[in-house]
């Protein structure tokens, strides 16, 4: 019956889709500064709806044909489900091939989405959707910088690469050089894309409401409202430079004991719009690339304590995120200063690339947050819990938002032991979590529905920092936790300051003895767990 629903739904998504967009595609033509432009963009539009309908109607009606009749809770079911969810996770990704821009974001956010959504669309976006993004041709590249700067890109810059080193959903990086003799990146974004964001929203969301519709506890509308609102500011280059200025400043102002360590490429602002963005040059390591790490003198382990540090305090004090960490947006390279550690190696300086998408924290998310993340590496039930409902987790749910945070099943967020957040990331663990994933998959739905959105992009980054962490420590360690702890307690603090009297300030001076107390204490466990490691090794 919902089947029979679904292709029926389908079949007036699609014939409204095309109506609306012959009418759309008439207005646009006759309006639009270059008419053939508005023609390709608009005669796209109704085939892409076309495509995102019946694939959609394809996915769902594998699922309920393919699970008919299945128990629920057996194994058989189980794992046919499994197989629904590797043949769907396949149809999608070949869609957002096809359509391209947006879509190609949208299966790189749920490639990021680790147990938010069966493991198999996260498996099949993760590993295709970083290595095959759309490359625009040398003569879309000259279009794009004739209409923003006026010529052709070599008579703008010396030398110009005419392929590009790498290419994203959004846009793709050519080296070029300037004509003072500056070695430039230059970010030039695909072109047409801005023309379809809106649409291609649009017809996302028409899909994803109508698949709520027929299967209730499919809701993943909260994807779409992340898309509309981050999509126009990824969108525009000005904006990224403008955060790449910003972060920098933060770190400077807010976070001076990192500042030398962090470093964002320079703008060229005479040779950037809001399409195309000319920055510094930056060589370096990626930061997965852990051989190359050590070819460069740098430690794997004190390039994860650096990235953990950045983001603490971005997290926790500057209340400005950079949401999108993935490997590919963090190089690593000796400092600049030639400063070596105690055991003679070179210290290492983090590069943040790509800040189109940035979250700001309000001042009460930002602090309820670091309480939260407080009271889980400390095992503070009662903090945890009055700060998830804060957050929006309700009474209901807080366990399970918890769990999603920390990638650990309750009876171990609740432990007191040390390393009770650590990760092994062994094949039982994992299986674990799957499990949790598919089991609770109703109250996830509902959980990331309630959340607000700045929650959901931070489950984000964590989910890109754990990975980072994972390649270069192989798997995670107590030494994130202490990090986590210190900077998350130094800003409940600091904002405790704030209401100063002299019975609060004693309260303060307490608060900040007990602190240094226990993470003392996690010090000397974690310094127990190494050598524990490396005698058993």
């Amino acid at each position: 019956m919902a089947t029979r629903s679904l292709w029926r739904s389908a079949a007036k998504l699609t014939l409204y889709g095309t109506a609306l967009g012959g009418g759309a595609a008439a207005a646009a033509i006759s309006t639009s500064d270059n008419p053939a432009t508005a023609l390709k963009v608009c005669t796209t539009v109704p085939l892409r709806l076309v495509r995102d309908s019946f694939t959609a109607a394809a996915i769902a009606f594998d699922y309920e044909y393919s699970l008919l009749g299945l128990a629920e809770g057996s194994a058989e079911r189980a794992e046919v489900k499994r197989e629904c969810h590797r043949r769907g996770a396949e149809r999608l990704r070949e869609l957002c091939f096809r359509n391209g821009g947006i879509y190609i974001k949208l299966g790189q956010h749920i490639g990021q989405l680790e147990y938010l959504v069966p493991e198999e669309y996260v498996q099949t976006m993760r590993a295709s959707m970083l290595n095959r993004c759309p490359v625009s041709s040398y003569e879309q590249v000259c279009e794009v910088f004739k209409k923003e700067l006026g010529g052709m890109p070599d008579e703008i810059f010396a030398e110009f690469e005419p392929v590009p080193l790498a290419s994203a959903s959004l846009a793709q990086v050519h080296a070029a050089r300037t004509r003072g003799g500056e070695k430039v990146a230059v970010k030039v974004q695909h072109s047409h894309i801005a023309d379809t964001a809106d649409v291609d929203c649009a017809t996302v969301e028409l899909i994803v409401n109508t698949l709520h519709w027929v299967f209730p506890s499919f809701d993943y509308r909260w994807l779409v409202d992340e898309m509309r609102e981050s999509v126009p500011k990824e969108l525009d280059f000005i904006v990224e430079a403008k955060n790449s200025v910003k972060c920098l400043e933060n770190f400077r102002r807010l976070s001076p004991q990192l500042a030398e360590c962090i470093y964002a490429p320079s703008v060229f602002w005479n040779l950037s719009t809001s399409k195309l963005l000319t920055m510094e040059f930056m060589d370096g390591a990626e930061i997965s690339d852990v051989k190359k790490i050590q070819r460069l003198g740098i430690q794997p382990s004190e390039v994860a304590k650096l990235v953990s540090q950045a983001f603490s305090e971005m997290i926790f004090k500057h209340g400005f995120v950079h949401c999108d960490p993935h490997a590919a947006n963090l190089l690593v390279r000796p400092m600049p200063s030639g400063r070596r550690n105690f055991f003679g190696k070179k210290k290492p300086q983090l590069v943040l690339l790509d800040h189109g998408l940035y979250k700001e924290l309000d001042y009460s998310t930002r602090i309820n947050y670091a309480a939260l993340w407080r009271g889980l590496v400390f095992a503070d039930v009662r903090a945890i819990k009055e700060n998830s409902v804060k957050l929006g987790a309700g009474e209901d749910l807080y366990v399970l938002f918890a769990g999603i945070l920390t990638m650990r099943p309750w009876k171990k967020v609740i432990d007191p032991a040390a390393d009770h957040l650590v990760i092994q990331g062994n094949d039982n663990e994992r299986s674990e979590l799957q499990m949790y994933a598919s089991q609770y998959f109703p109250e996830i739905s509902e959980l990331l529905r309630r959340l607000p959105r700045v929650i959901l992009l931070l489950l984000k980054t964590n989910d890109c920092l754990r990975a980072v962490n994972n390649s270069l420590m192989q798997g995670s360690s107590l030494q994130t936790y202490f990090i986590t702890a210190r900077a998350s307690s130094e800003a409940i603090i600091a904002a405790k300051m704030r209401k100063w009297s002299f019975l609060s300030s004693l309260s303060i001076w307490l608060e900040e003895i007990l602190l240094e107390i226990r993470l003392l204490s996690m010090e000397v466990a974690m310094w127990l767990l190494h050598l524990r490691k490396a005698l058993s090794g």
